[in-house]
This record gives structure tokens, sequence and C-alpha cells, in this order.
């Protein structure tokens, strides 16, 4: 039986939902590994709508999260707190800015940050059962929120980013874009993706060391 994974969107476009390219990456690469892939949103509001031609918010303009999620999966995308750790083998987060949007406030507020409840608790739950979880990009803030206490992770080589996941309780590790990093202990792999990627190849390279990683964590 393959395993299954579910991937965590925050809806759709690099500025204000899941990050595009990073996405669709990941789900070839783990769709490569013979994975059954499960999609997962927050059923909420986006924090803003960003026009993507022009790079300024739209006025007046509202989406929520959980159905701009299916344009990217392409199928139905499930809410986040109907995710059961008992029926999910790993859990993955490819980044954008809709993860520090919607699915925390780390765009808006910091270290100082939020998470969803929804998405806390399954971040929780799935550390507690010690199934494997990667977060790509700026998703590792998210971790560093919810588990704390020395987690290791990154983002790349950012410095500024990289603080505020060590103000968090965290341990910031600096890697190359083409890098994975492995906290075995909480069974958590990050890779940096566009926060330090230039192009496509970049990201492809970042998924693939993440996705190996993952896997040997997986058996």
């Amino acid at each position: 039986m393959s395993k299954k994974i579910g991937i965590v969107l925050a809806g759709c476009g690099v500025y204000d939902g899941a990050e595009v390219h990073e996405s669709v990456i990941s789900m070839l690469v783990l769709q490569k590994k013979g994975y059954e892939l499960v999609f997962f949103a927050p059923d909420v509001e986006q924090a803003h709508v960003i026009n993507h031609q022009e790079g300024v918010p739209a006025e007046g303009e509202k989406r929520r999260v959980l159905i701009e999620s299916a344009r990217v999966a392409r199928t139905k995308v499930n809410k986040v707190s109907e995710a059961r750790v008992d029926e999910l083998d790993g859990l993955f987060f490819p980044g954008g800015f809709g993860v520090a949007k919607n699915l925390c406030t780390f765009a808006f507020e910091g270290e100082k940050m939020s998470v969803n409840k929804d998405v806390a608790n399954l971040i929780t739950a799935f550390h507690k059962a010690r199934k494997p979880m990667t977060f790509l990009c700026i998703a590792p803030v998210l971790p560093a929120k919810v588990i704390g206490n020395g987690v290791e992770l990154t983002i790349g080589t950012d410095p500024e980013v990289g603080g505020k996941i060590d103000a968090m309780g965290a341990k910031h590790i600096r890697k190359a874009v083409n890098e994975a990093h492995v906290d075995k202990a909480n069974r958590i792999v990050t890779s940096p993706a566009y926060m330090s990627a230039a192009n496509l190849l970049d990201v492809e390279a970042s998924v693939n060391a993440a996705v190996k990683a993952f896997a040997e964590l997986l058996g």
C-alpha cells in the first residue's frame, strides 16, 4: 500500500497564497515516489488579495484560502480541521507568502506571530505521533512557533528570518538552496526553495533534496 501524504496549501499565488512552482514540483516529485497525495487548507478568508501583475493589494477583493488552494491541487481540498494523523503517513508544506499571511501571521508580526489553530493542532499531532513533516521556503516558521524547543530548521541563509526563527525558540541552520536539513530527533525536514532559489531549477533541486530526506524518514 502506498504512503499517504497530506499537503497543506495556503491559497494560490506567491504573494498571497501557496507558491505555485514549489507546490507543483513537490506534487510531481512526491508522486514519482509513488505516494498518494491528499490536500488540505484552512477554510478562512485570505489576509488580503494581491494583484500579481502589479504586486499591489487588490482593493475590495476577498478570497477564501480553501477555494483558492483547489486551483493548485486540481482536486478536492479538505479542511485542515478534518485532517487525521492516523490516516496520513507524512505531512508536506510548500511555501509562499500565504503561509506567512494565511497559515500564520509571520508576515505581519514576525517572531510574535500566531499560527492558525487548526494548522497548529495538526503540526502538534504529527509531532506527537512522530510522523515526518517537511516545510519548504518560509514554512519552517510554523514548527519554529508551534514546536520551538530547539527544533532545527533552515530557510537558507537569510540572517533576518533566521534570527526570528531563533527568537521563537527554534535553531536556524544555514543551508544552500539544493540542500535539506533533517532534524532526526523531531523528524522534520526543511529546505530553502524560493527563500534562496533564483529559478525553477533551483526549486527543483531544493524539493528533490527535501523529498529524498522525507522518504528516508517515511521508510
